[in-house]
């Protein structure tokens, strides 16, 4: 048996991987500010995650309206996107469901920032590892640390509510998840369409979602595929303005924030937040402090346990 068939223990422990990852992506998902790109850029799989997205394309697209079912099946990287999406979806469930990942967050959201702060610092350190150094990449870097801090102080602008700035705000927001520290729902914010389409989920409002969803698919096809392209053509400058992006994001992420909360299709959704430096050290300062350690020291150690195995390869 071979290990793409699946049936193989390696295959099957491979997509068991897969699905952990995925559920990770999910959880990351469930927290504003944080992206499931940087979640898969953190876990090593943030360039098979956009070719996966890309491997949906045109010739797939004429295989299935022509019914050639081989084309149709094999093309996708099925074994890789199954699997991972399984993973998201149960990470969504069992975080609103079991486990209340927006209760714990809406109530003690500094240990959760915490923990996610300490994640993105870590793969932060070893991204910069991986980094030439080159004065045009240092560039790159620096710049794109500029825009995100830029992007994460715009204040929201009144902006139309017609169907087609909706399809261009789905297809900004997708494109922002795609990209590891922006998170899609900040997105949203910026343009004054996050309660508009919360509130368009909760009321299932048609003539929000369709343009919304169309557009959120063209940013996906048209977005994933000029990533992939930078990624490879100009890996090193594209990799700097990645880190320049996480970077900016710890913005966003800090534990310690001044939060301003909306009231969106009768939930209390987070709309703006503020950095601040803690006035007391007391025990829940101190928990999202350790957490945060502990997230850095995570990720470090999953990276130096990959690294034999990437060397027996």
């Amino acid at each position: 048996m071979t290990d793409s068939s699946g049936t193989s223990p390696r295959g099957w422990r491979q997509r068991g991987l897969v699905f952990a990852k995925g559920f990770c992506m999910g959880s990351a998902d469930v927290v504003p500010g944080v992206s499931g790109g940087t979640m898969a850029l953190i876990l090593g799989i943030y360039q098979q995650f956009l070719e996966a997205i890309r491997s949906f394309d045109y010739a797939w697209l004429q295989g299935l309206l022509q019914f050639d079912w081989r084309t149709a099946v094999g093309r996708p990287h099925f074994g890789f996107v199954i699997p991972l999406l399984l993973g998201i979806f149960a990470a969504l469930l069992f975080f609103t469901r079991v486990v209340p990942l927006p209760y714990l967050i809406d109530h003690y959201p500094a240990p959760v920032y915490g923990f996610f702060f300490g994640l993105i610092s870590g793969s932060i350190v070893i991204l910069v590892r991986q980094f030439d150094h080159a004065m045009a990449d240092w560039l790159a870097l620096v710049a794109a640390t500029l825009a995100g801090l830029w992007l994460f102080n715009l204040v929201p602008a009144e902006t139309p509510d017609s169907a087609w700035f909706i399809f261009i705000s789905g297809a900004l927001a997708i494109s922002a998840m795609l990209l590891p520290g922006i998170s899609g729902s900040f997105i949203l914010l910026m343009l004054k369409k996050y309660s508009t389409v919360f509130a368009a989920i909760g009321s299932f409002n048609l003539t929000v979602l369709i343009p919304f969803i169309l557009g959120a698919l063209a940013g996906l096809i048209a977005f994933s595929r000029a990533l992939v392209w930078l990624l490879r053509h100009y890996y090193q400058t594209t990799l700097a303005a990645i880190i320049g992006l996480l970077t900016a994001s710890l913005w966003v992420i800090w534990p310690y924030q001044s939060r301003v909360y909306e009231q969106v299709a009768g939930k209390e959704k987070l709309i703006m937040t503020t950095p601040v430096w803690p006035q007391t050290w007391s025990g829940y300062e101190l928990l999202a402090l350790g957490l945060a350690v502990v997230g850095v020291a995570l990720v470090l150690l999953l990276e130096w346990l990959a690294r034999p195995r990437q060397d027996a390869e």
